[in-house]
């Protein structure tokens, strides 16, 4: 078999024809409960100065489920409440469009015990990950 196929790094293009092909069969699996299967929901923090402090990156999708990609809090912001005006931000949105559940990864060096302290579980470890 590998003599008869090539594989490469693909392109934008091919990334996104890879991405609507999982999509499509996933919607045939178990049909998708929100309109816009995949909707990206991301915030900033600013300061007074209109300085960017803090940021979070987000996907709701196919059946009302959040990943929360990145959460980002300027060393100089943290542990002042930005990462949690966020959060609740994030959730509250995320509630109104109907959203059940939410899911992230993090390693213990960057914020574990703050989800941990905002109601998160862990549900799954990876051992010697460096």
């Amino acid at each position: 078999m590998s003599k008869q196929i090539e594989i490469t790094s693909s392109t934008k293009e091919e990334t996104d024809y890879i991405d609507n092909a999982i999509g499509k069969y996933n919607a045939k699996q178990v049909p998708f409960t929100q309109q816009v299967a995949f909707e990206g929901i991301n915030f900033i923090a600013k300061n007074e100065k209109g300085d960017i402090i803090g940021g979070i990156n987000a996907m709701l999708y196919c059946w009302g489920v959040l990943h929360i990609d990145i959460l980002w809090v300027d060393d100089n912001y943290r542990s002042v409440g930005v990462g949690s005006e966020l959060m609740e931000k994030i959730q509250g949105t995320v509630k109104q469009k109907g959203c059940s559940l939410i899911h992230l990864d993090t390693f213990d060096f960057q914020a574990k015990d703050f989800y941990l302290k905002h109601g998160f579980e862990v549900f799954g470890t990876l051992d010697n990950c460096r």
